[in-house]
This record gives C-alpha cells, sequence and structure tokens, in this order.
C-alpha cells in the first residue's frame, strides 16, 4: 500500500528501511524522503513505522537466563 503518494513511499519501503535498522522518523525521513512535500502523510507513515518495529522486536531472539541447579 502506498503510505506517500507524493513520493510514492509504501508500507514495504518502510518495512526495508526499519529492517535495515532505521527506527525513528527522523531517519525514515532523511532516507526515504517522506513526508518531505506535503505532509499528509507523515501520521499514517508514523503509525506504519510504530508497527513495523514494535513487529521487528517481537521477532528478535530475546535472551535465555538459566539457573544453575541446586547440588
Amino acid at each position: 500500500m502506498i503510505v506517500c503518494i507524493c513520493n510514492n513511499i509504501s508500507d514495504r519501503t518502510i518495512r526495508q528501511a526499519v529492517d535495515a535498522g532505521m527506527t525513528s522518523m527522523p531517519q525514515i525521513r532523511e532516507h526515504l524522503g517522506l513526508g518531505t512535500c506535503c505532509g499528509k502523510c507523515h501520521p499514517h507513515a508514523k503509525e506504519v513505522l510504530r508497527k513495523c518495529v514494535s513487529d521487528t522486536r517481537q521477532l528478535e531472539p530475546q535472551p535465555m537466563f538459566f539457573q544453575p541447579m541446586a547440588a
């Protein structure tokens, strides 16, 4: 789905940017040019970014802590 019509930026493009390590609107704006024309896409783009970052964090492996066994 196209998020930014002015710059033809899709939710998939935002996902790829998150996968590349970007996690904030300023990073996305600088890298992709999202929201730099009319700005009407900013609220929806922020929502898409938040969901992508959240999904990515949920997929990251969680550290495992083992308790030593009592002798």
